[in-house]
């Protein structure tokens, strides 16, 4: 039930549907002191959260510094789903989040890991069949040259608790130790690595896939930028299940 309500309410936490909200009230809306109201509330809010020094700010201060990788061998990097999606022929495709790939494979070919936890089942609200994330992983892995003894699959996990919960389990049948390194992105990562130490799995973190690139020295940087206003969703999404993995225990 909470995973079903987190994913019906995400909209909510977009500015974009603020706005479009504020908006249509602002046109059914009769009365004249109303209709002023709900129209100002709309172009409030997208004067706010279209303004690029905010939201450089806000994702600069919530996202964890860069972490260099010790050149110490660990155990396994435990790294979490979310890197993309399937098309309708259940073709798997990289997305935003790609870099969490990225990162992972090349301290496994450095040798700085020795094993892959992948974990991630179905994420989505598609109640269609639709194939886990983390099979799909394994097979971008080997592809790029990861040996498949090497790779271990946790398929269950809908969210970040889950990612955890099963993947501590699998870690404790299989009797891998650590030390670990945690991957995922950087704007997920304070949630995350609070979620895995709740767990009792000790990770060194390693936040990647930063957002928030632009600097004062970009001329673009004073303009506003109507794109924000979609983008905005995703920090706030982290913000609120922080909170709410907070208040529910989770962490």
């Amino acid at each position: 039930m909470f995973f079903l309500f987190s994913k019906l309410l995400l909209f909510l936490l977009s500015p974009f549907w603020w706005m479009a909200m504020l908006l249509t009230a602002s046109a059914l809306s009769r009365n004249k002191h109303v209709k002023k109201k709900m129209l100002f509330i709309a172009i409030a809010v997208g004067i706010v959260f279209s303004n690029n020094f905010l939201y450089q700010w806000v994702v600069k201060a919530y996202q964890p510094e860069r972490t260099v990788i010790a050149k110490q061998q660990y155990t396994a990097a435990i790294l979490l789903c979310g890197m993309g999606g399937f098309d309708t022929d259940s073709n798997w495709n990289f997305g935003f989040a790609a870099d969490r790939f990225i990162q992972t494979e090349k301290l496994y070919h450095t040798k700085a890991i020795n094993k892959i936890v992948v974990t991630g089942g179905v994420g989505s609200l598609n109640f269609a069949k639709e194939p886990d994330e983390a099979t799909a992983i394994k097979k971008e892995l080997t592809a790029c040259g990861v040996k498949e003894e090497d790779i271990i699959i946790e398929t269950a996990s809908r969210n970040t608790f889950e990612n955890a919960l099963f993947t501590k389990k699998i870690l404790d049948s299989l009797k891998v130790k650590g030390p670990y390194v945690l991957i995922t992105s950087a704007l997920h990562m304070p949630r995350a690595a609070a979620v895995f130490k709740k767990s009792n799995i000790a990770t060194v973190n390693l936040p990647c896939n930063y957002i928030g690139y632009k600097s004062a020295k970009d001329f673009s940087y004073y303009f506003p930028d109507p794109q924000l206003l979609t983008e905005w969703q995703f920090i706030i999404k982290e913000m609120v299940g922080y909170y709410v993995y907070k208040l529910s225990g989770k962490i």
